[in-house]
């Protein structure tokens, strides 16, 4: 198995750990300390040596926030985690607040003393994100300080598991579609027309992507950690632990990549001094900024320049997709005959569920790895957005009763993230109901037109407008980017109620991923993941229109649509794409499984 499920952290860590942390603040003159989620790199999905928010708290999301004062600490998390945190953080040691809503600035500005010393890794916070902290700081009379030595990490001390050293490999041009000369010298092009000299990377997908080699550093992502300044001349300098160079890895990069050691980068920048550097306030920490600022370069703030054209797949990437959608959606689809059959008549738990679908994937003889942890939320644990199984928290499916699984494959050339919700035994009219608004939802988003310069918060009210109108709504994002066998979130795409000026672009992968969750009832999401299409014309239309072609092909439980609340429109809809469905999967699963298909997918 790749997925386990035994617990990593436990409620006890923030009464274990936050004294020693404390300590550790004391021994440095702070009042209190800033832990964010993320790491070095910015990640969403960290290694073990990263995950300082887990460690201090007990809380594992993918998004979150703590404050450790003297007296007092608070966690923060947004939407998708309310439940969880309240299952893994010690509500006694820890405030449970909300993350966007004011979020950390709004506690500092009222929790903080006048005079206070609070200490901040400039290693860990975006400059950005750190100014809007000293701000709040500020206003509270205390003062936000970096510190060279982070006292978390000394707390955490021998027990801290040590940093991943995956190899470094190639990715060959048959999956990328093209090759990493003329990657750097495109993106180095863009770097000169923005007034730069160089540019300096630290997204680990970016430098995955550029210089095509892929690695293991980041859980469930083929990605290495690393560092990597690019010229305007494409030309560039690579920082990767010796440890993870393979042996093929310096012929493939070529000479104009020179190798070195994360131990050369304070001399690598240091040698920028009277240079142009462009740097990404948002996925480069302070302390690059910082360091640039010290050693007399002239930071230029600005986008990733491999953010947008790592987003916008080329025709290679598109078609790997889509080979990788048919090959996974035949395992899903054994997965859900599995449970349309022995799962109705002995429904099984979580833990069997994942174990089950994770073998059809692994039969594939493709499986790189799951792209996150496979979630399966029977009944109420379903209603948590981001629910884990565990030991602890197994719970078995019952009759009448809901099976969330999300889930998804990284293969050589593509990654995948599919959510199905399936029925176990007769379900309720509520459920009924509620999931159809749901597949309106996703229905309208993958039908909609739109022109050039559409942002994916335009268009995020039409999975929304179905449940809207009977007062219902989810608390997390409609959609997000995925990689081309990177990571399974990508901006800087996406599609969500928060403004985002990143217009959709041909190639730009999404996920459609409307749901519904009930607390103590049952969740529902229906997710596919869909292509950007180049704009057409539409007959009387006056301008061509951009649109989706669905990657994702697995049936959808027509025992829980409601036919009656589908238009006519709807219907053709989800009938042409189940009969893809069909026509791509059949082919690849036994008769068994193929006469099933091809009763669950008949017109509607």
């Amino acid at each position: 198995m790749r997925q386990t499920f035994d617990e990593t952290t436990e409620r006890a860590f923030g009464p274990r750990h936050v004294p020693l942390i404390r300590q550790a603040m004391a021994e440095q003159g702070l009042d209190g300390f800033l832990v964010p989620h993320e790491d070095e790199h910015q990640n969403e999905y960290l290694p073990a040596a990263n995950d300082r928010l887990a460690w201090a708290t007990g809380f594992t999301g993918s998004a979150g926030a703590a404050v450790i004062l003297k007296d007092k600490a608070a966690v923060f998390v947004d939407g998708r985690y309310t439940l969880q945190v309240r299952d893994q953080v010690d509500s006694q040691m820890f405030e449970i607040r909300d993350l966007v809503e004011g979020g950390v600035p709004a506690y500092l500005e009222a929790a903080a003393g006048r005079g206070q010393r609070i200490g901040y890794d400039p290693r860990l916070h975006s400059p950005d994100a750190l100014a809007r902290l000293k701000e709040a700081a500020a206003k509270a009379g205390a003062e936000l300080l970096p510190v060279n030595d982070n006292p978390l990490d000394r707390a955490w001390g021998k027990a801290r598991p040590p940093q991943p050293t995956a190899p470094v490999v190639p990715h060959p041009a048959e999956y990328s579609g093209e090759d990493s000369a003329a990657k750097r010298a495109r993106v180095g092009a863009a770097v000169g027309e923005k007034g730069a000299d160089a540019a300096v990377l630290t997204a680990p997908s970016s430098i995955a992507w550029l210089f095509n080699i892929r690695g293991g550093d980041v859980i469930r992502s083929p990605l290495p950690l690393a560092q990597a300044i690019l010229a305007r001349d494409g030309t560039a300098r690579l920082f990767i632990d010796p440890v993870k160079v393979t042996p093929e890895l310096p012929a493939w990069l070529g000479n104009q990549v020179r190798l070195e050691t994360p131990d050369d980068l304070p001399q690598a920048l240091a040698e920028l001094k009277g240079k142009a550097v462009l740097v990404d306030p948002a996925q480069s920490s302070a302390w690059y900024f910082d360091t640039l600022q010290a050693e007399g370069a002239k930071v230029i703030r600005g986008d990733d320049p491999c953010a947008l054209p790592r987003a916008c797949k080329n025709a290679v990437e598109i078609e790997g997709s889509r080979k990788a959608h048919a090959r996974d959606g035949a395992a899903v689809t054994r997965f859900l005959h599995w449970l349309a059959t022995e799962g109705q008549t002995n429904p099984p738990d979580e833990i069997t569920a994942v174990s089950r679908l994770e073998a059809f994937r692994e039969a594939t003889g493709a499986l790189k790895d799951l792209s996150f942890d496979t979630i399966a939320g029977a009944a109420s644990n379903g209603a948590i957005v981001h629910y884990r199984p565990t030991e602890r928290l197994n719970k078995r499916a019952e009759q009448g009763s809901l099976l969330l699984v999300d889930s998804g494959a990284q293969y050589l050339d593509g990654t995948t993230d599919i959510t199905r919700t399936v029925a176990i035994g007769e379900p309720s009219q509520e459920m009924r109901e509620r999931f159809t608004l749901v597949l309106k939802g996703n229905l309208a988003l993958a039908a909609i037109r739109f022109p050039a310069g559409t942002t994916g918060s335009a268009i995020d009210v039409l999975a929304r407008a179905a449940l809207w109108m009977r007062g219902l709504d989810y608390d997390h994002g409609t959609g997000h980017g995925v990689g081309s066998y990177l990571g399974v979130h990508e901006g800087p795409q996406r599609i969500s109620k928060a403004p985002n000026s990143v217009a959709l672009k041909p190639g730009m992968i999404l996920s459609n991923e409307p749901g519904y969750y009930k607390e103590g009832g049952y969740g529902i999401r229906i997710e596919n993941l869909q292509v950007v299409t180049e704009a057409t014309p539409i007959p009387g239309g006056e301008r061509p229109m951009h649109g989706f072609e669905t990657l994702t092909l697995a049936p959808i439980d027509r025992r829980l649509i409601v036919a009656e609340m589908l238009t006519a429109d709807e219907r053709a809809q989800l009938d042409a794409y189940h009969a893809r469905v069909r026509e791509v999967i059949g082919p690849q699963v036994e008769p068994e499984v193929r006469a099933w298909l091809n009763d669950v997918t008949r017109p509607i």
